[in-house]
This record gives structure tokens, sequence and C-alpha cells, in this order.
């Protein structure tokens, strides 16, 4: 039977090309998404048709809710047997500064992009003897700009519990990192919105998707890795 992955935010943008990567790889999946219904049921489709000998299931969960999550990982291990890859990819990525940030901005981008995540790796490290974590980070872990500060923090957090579980599951768990940079375009933007951007970095071009995606085999295939976090984003954290 093929080893299982869990994809947070699976329907679109870079959990949508981590699903499609996955499953050219031989991986069934359980995708997860939230308001996404119709593009979770259109790469479902697609992907068995493509790959009719795997197995590839959506489940529906709003992160923005703890009951919500708490119950994710159980839910796919019921349907899907088991978990052997867990990919913190949702998040929601709002702009503001600590004067303007209100109770229910810092409430949420914490919950969807911090709590969600430490729940469903404690539900996962409970319920599997041997697997891998992947957290989709951002190079702004490494910044202290506050023009969208509630997310920022959210993702620093995510990176020291990244290193924190790392840790405590080792070696039967490994958890590691991926942290883009501007990988696609906002979508009221297009790429020369992103082209602007990348001039601004050591390496002068977009990093894109494939960059994320070569990290993440990397991250699979070395069986050694453990606590560390790979920049796809051209230099930026350097800056």
């Amino acid at each position: 039977m093929n080893k299982v992955a869990l994809i947070t935010g699976g329907a679109k943008r870079i959990g949508r090309a981590i699903a499609l990567h996955l499953a050219k790889n031989g991986w069934d999946l359980a995708i997860h998404y939230n308001s996404s219904k119709e593009a979770i049921s259109e790469l479902e489709l697609e992907l068995k048709a493509i790959y009719p000998n795997q197995r590839f299931a959506s489940f529906k969960a709003d992160l923005g809710a703890a009951e919500k999550a708490s119950e994710l990982v159980a839910n796919v291990v019921e349907r899907m047997g088991s978990i052997d890859l867990l990919i913190n990819n949702a998040s929601i990525f709002d702009s503001s500064l600590l004067k303007n940030s209100s109770n229910d901005l810092i409430l949420h981008h914490t919950m969807v992009n911090y709590i969600a995540p430490f729940i469903l790796m404690r539900d996962f490290a409970n319920s599997t003897k041997q697997g891998l974590i992947v957290n989709l980070l951002d190079t702004r872990i490494t910044k202290n700009k506050s023009d969208y500060l509630a997310y920022s923090l959210s993702k620093k957090a995510l990176f020291e519990l990244t290193k924190m579980a790392a840790f405590e599951l080792a070696p039967a768990i490994r958890v590691n990192g991926i942290s883009p940079g501007a990988v696609l375009p906002p979508e009221d933007k297009d790429d020369a919105y992103l082209d602007q951007l990348a001039l601004k970095t050591p390496m002068k071009t977009p990093s894109g998707l494939l960059a994320i995606l070569k990290s993440l085999d990397f991250i699979l295939d070395n069986q050694d890795l453990t606590g560390q976090v790979i920049f796809c984003d051209g230099g930026e954290h350097l800056i």
C-alpha cells in the first residue's frame, strides 16, 4: 500500500502544486480544504483520472476553530488507515501593523497559522510510529518588519515549534520547514509583480514553485535531516 500524505490547504496555489507533485511520485493523498469546494473537487477528479490506482480523498475543516482542527487527523486515519507525512501548508496572510491589529485578526492568524499546525503535529505524533512533518514557513521569520505583523509572528512561532518538535520527536518523526519568499503573485497581481519583488533579492529572479518542490524532495529523501529550514527565497532572508 502507498504511503499517505495529509496536506492542509491543498486545493489551491502552493498546496495544489504539492499535491500534484506527491501524487506523481506515488503518494496517496488526504487533501484538506476549508472554503475551496469547487477547486478541491476539480483537483480530486483530476488526480483520480491520472492515477487510478492511488487513493485521493478530500477533508473539509475550518482550521480557525480548534475543535475542527482536532478532528482532522482522526478523520484522515479513519478513512485512509494511516498518515506517513504531514504538510502544514494552510495559512492566512493579512496586512496589519501593531497599532491597527484587531483582536480578531491576531487571534485568527495565530489559530490558523500556528495553533492548528500545533494541534495537527501533536495528533500526528500520537497516531504514527514513524513519519515526517514539513511546515511551510516564510522568509519573514528572519525579519522584524511589521507590515504583516500577525502573520509574521504566527510563522515565527511555527518556526520555533518546528525545531522544538524535531528535538522531541526524533528519531521516529523528522520535522523540517520550507521558507518561501514571493513564489506566486497575489490573486489581484500578475507575474510582473513577482519580477519586481525578485529584483530586490540577491538572486534577482522569482524562486517559483519548483524550488519548493525540489526542497520537499530533498527533505523526503534525506533521512538524516531534521530540525532544518530550507529557504526558497532567492536569498531574501540574507537581506
